[in-house]
């Protein structure tokens, strides 16, 4: 990117590069460190509180998600919000709180939202808890036990196995130090660590130990660089949320003008501007225009919408699901491309035994296995030997020659039991490469043996036998190969059947790993992939996006692949076309999580990880996956069909606006009606229909298909409201003085209105079973003792119209619901609408 096109650096990348550069001036402020002094005796306390002073020590802000002043923005300073929330400060300003009811909405609406993000933040800081939360470093000739964020720069940390290096550092001393960088690289192969190296924050030691010497801590750490990115929170992509924030917006631009026509008709109807300020009738006008504005949102909608977010997320919590932003939800439903990392996703992170070969019959050598396997210094993969082979007390050995990664092989001699030789019997374990001699006649088909199952993924070592002992370290010789020993990682036992539900749901399955190709080749066929061969080298992936789509549309297994390489796969799918989801439990997929439309995390993966992912799966358990997708679907499914709903008022709203501002009348309801209106015929019937089950595919097109239904059947409305009011204007009921007579009017409308809606609701509801039936007539008795009632009638400024009035408005209703029926049956068969599945 060049520097014309590149974005202008965040306040948060400003503010970490003027801390980067700080902590590099003040590492020149110290006083040179005498190396062997240090190696020997590590810093003394005055090195280490002048150190601190500076500021270098290895705190690092756990930023685990959004905090709280984040979500209250994020919830409250939406434009629904604050539209709504100006309509509500000036209705309260003029006095007319019964109309101020909606106010009631914007207030949910912001409250579910930031409740349910700031119950998954405190989840998730529960959950982000370091894994190593203390270091070993060497003070004053002494090695002590220290809180992580205590090291400094140039402490000497003591590293045994087990440990999890908390900082940058330098190898000083090694013994047989082997570090695992898979949460950090993807690579899951053991890294061998010889004296000068460097090793990582956020790595583990497998084998071995060792002294290093920090160089770099803080958020000058490798692992801080990787997530200062991530960290940076993005809104999911919401096609609903999208969709009703495009219709707010559209009709916020056209609020000014809308505004300004219905206060000038509303003036003008009480006899002008100069009387209506003179007598105070401004305040009657100014709740019309509110009460028009109010109708154009599809405010009810954003709450419908955030509550079954909501509701879908604690379904999901129960099944151990963390939804860390309510659109997730609706995200996951989208998908058609799903990227997976291998370890800690598909695989438990473990080496298991898989299969034995025995080439020769030389006795004793299951007790050696057993032997090896039970070794206190055993490395993970001849740990797993002990499962197999150890069943009891273990033979006592004459010596031992522990695992080394450098020679790749570890050896124990024991008493012969009839072996020839000098009475002992002296088995070698390790890479058959290491251990064998390709030029021996011999060894040849052991060696072409386990190449052949090296090739299917599987990690062959070798048992070989000698009756010489082992001198200095060396290789005996005169070695007799005795067994093949495969190995593989542990798949977890649900990823093969929630791989085939995707495969099933069209989704596109691709396998992203940093490890070895052959290996992780091997794991998707374990789980079900067909066709990958010996997978693909990430090695060989073009840079640019479109090229490196290409080869995606062709690879379904990647392996040694980087962490921006990750990034630079899920941007490339994406410039393609496709939603795409992304798993994964390490560092190194921190950036891809970000990127991808929906991050997945596992419950036990890094806590960077975990915190820019939109869903984490607190059990780790993979089949978790297909009742989010369910969850999901159905939200969307519901969701849309409810929407219909809303934008059909705010169609007939907008319609009703522009009429009566136009022809100068005034506006044919208070808020208050409307109000009533949307709870009886929308709000409280749509709550409901979003909680049944619903089994639809995702289409896109959401705002197409809602508006193709909302606007024709929001004319209809508009069209039978303003011939109902204005055959109250032309013939009013002359025993009414004008205020009665505005009544009478405004009650015909809002008993047209209702009824409409209601049919409308009808025919949503469709097909009927008991519970659909019983909803839509409890609505129609609701709407019936909102009449009959009388406190509800004086509280709606209701009052029923004379006989004319009354039977033009029952006709016109009937005219009006024949043809919202017919417009319904015609959509259904273009597929603009569609019944539950």
């Amino acid at each position: 990117m060049s520097s014309s096109t590149r974005p202008a650096p965040s306040h948060a990348e400003v503010k970490q590069r003027a801390r980067l550069e700080s902590m590099a001036a003040a590492k020149k402020q110290l006083a040179a460190v005498d190396e062997t002094t240090l190696a020997a005796s590590g810093l003394s306390s005055g090195q280490v509180a002048e150190r601190l002073a500076l500021d270098l020590g290895n705190a690092v802000p756990n930023d685990s998600s959004r905090t709280i002043g984040q979500i209250l923005r994020a919830n409250l300073l939406t434009l629904f919000n604050i539209v709504l929330g100006i309509c509500l400060v000036i209705v309260l300003l003029v006095g007319k709180w019964q109309d101020a009811l909606f106010g009631f909405i914007v207030i949910a609406n912001a409250a579910i939202g930031v409740v349910q993000e700031y119950r998954a933040k405190r989840t998730l800081d529960r959950l982000a808890v370091l894994n190593a939360p203390k270091a070993r470093a060497l003070r004053d000739g002494v090695v002590q036990d220290i809180q992580v964020e205590h090291v400094v720069y140039d402490d000497v940390l003591v590293l045994r196995t087990g440990d999890q290096v908390p900082a940058d550092a330098e190898v000083l001393s090694v013994a047989g130090l082997e570090i695992d960088e898979s949460l950090l690289t993807g690579e899951s192969d053991p890294i061998d660590k010889s004296p000068g190296d460097e090793v990582l924050s956020g790595s583990a030691v497998v084998s071995g130990s060792g002294t290093v010497r920090v160089q770099r801590v803080g958020i000058e750490s490798f692992a801080s660089k990787l997530t200062a990115e991530a960290k940076r929170f993005s809104l999911v992509n919401s096609e609903i949320r999208n969709s009703i924030n495009k219709i707010v917006l559209y009709i916020t631009w056209a609020l000014v003008p809308i505004i300004i026509l219905v206060i000038n008709g509303q003036m003008q109807a009480k006899g002008g501007w100069g009387v209506a300020l003179g007598n105070g009738d401004w305040k009657e006008a100014v709740v019309s225009a509110v009460a028009s504005i109010v109708a154009m949102i599809p405010e009810g909608l954003v709450l419908l919408t955030s509550i079954s977010f909501g509701l879908a997320a604690m379904t999901l919590a129960r099944r151990q699901v963390l939804v860390q932003e309510l659109p997730a939800v609706e995200g996951l439903a989208r998908v058609d491309m799903v990227c997976l990392d291998k370890t800690g996703t598909l695989t438990e992170g473990e080496i298991v035994f898989d299969a034995e070969q025995q080439l020769n019959d030389v006795p004793g050598w299951r007790a050696a296995l057993a032997w090896i396997g039970a070794d206190d210094n055993a490395n993970a993969t001849a740990a797993c030997l002990a499962v197999e082979y150890h069943t009891g007390p273990t033979k006592p050995a004459l010596s031992s020659v522990p695992f080394n990664s450098a020679r790749k092989w570890s050896a124990v001699c024991f008493e012969a039991e009839g072996a020839a030789g000098d009475g002992v019997s002296t088995w070698v374990f390790g890479a058959p490469e290491m251990v064998l001699d390709a030029g021996a006649a011999e060894h040849r088909a052991a060696l072409a043996q386990a190449g052949s199952l090296a090739e299917k993924g599987l990690r062959a070592l070798i048992l070989a036998n000698s009756g010489e002992r082992i001198e200095d370290e060396a290789i005996p010789a005169a070695l007799v190969p005795v067994a093949i020993l495969t190995f593989r990682e542990k798949v977890r036992p649900d990823a093969g059947e929630t791989l085939a539900y995707f495969r099933e749901q069209g989704v596109q399955l691709r396998v992203i790993s940093g490890d070895n190709p052959r290996t992780v080749a091997a794991v998707a066929r374990e789980v079900g992939f067909e066709n990958v061969g010996q997978g693909y080298d990430a090695r060989q992936l073009p840079e640019d996006l479109d090229e490196l789509g290409e080869v995606l549309a062709k690879e379904q297994v990647l392996g040694r692949v980087t962490p921006e390489q990750k990034k630079s796969i899920v941007l490339a799918l994406q410039k393609r076309g496709h939603v795409v989801a992304m798993t994964g439990d390490g560092v190194n997929d921190a950036l891809a999580l970000k990127n991808a439309d929906i991050g997945i995390a596992m419950g036990s993966g890094a806590a960077a990880t975990k915190a820019v992912s939109r869903l984490v799966l607190l059990d780790g358990q993979f089949s978790r996956m297909p009742g989010v997708v369910a969850e999901g679907r159905r939200v969307i499914a519901n969701v849309e069909r409810v929407a219909n709903l809303f934008l059909t008022k705010t169609a007939h709203a907008v319609i009703i606006s522009l009429v009566i501002g136009v022809l100068l009348w005034q506006y044919p309801f208070l808020p208050r009606q409307l109000s009533i209106t949307s709870a009886l015929t929308i709000g409280i019937p749509a709550f409901f229909l979003a909680l049944l089950p619903n089994k639809r595919r995702y289409q896109p097109g959401f705002l197409r298909r809602v508006l193709s239904f909302s606007i024709p059947v929001g004319a209809v409305i508009a069209a039978c409201i303003i011939g109902v009011y204005s055959f109250s204007r032309a013939f009013p009921d002359a025993s009414l003085d004008p205020a009665g007579q505005l009544q009478d009017g405004r009650t015909a409308a809002t008993m047209t209105i209702l009824l409409l809606s209601l049919w409308v609701l009808a025919v949503l509801a469709r097909p009927f079973d008991r519970w659909r039936a019983l909803l839509v007539g409890a609505m129609f008795l609701l709407l019936v003792l909102v009449f009959v009632v009388p406190f509800s009638r004086t509280f709606f400024a209701l009052a029923v119209p004379s006989g004319t009035l009354l039977a033009v408005t029952i006709g016109v209703v009937v005219l009006g619901c024949a043809v919202i029926e017919i417009l319904y049956r015609i959509l259904k068969r273009r597929g603009a609408v569609s019944e539950r599945e």
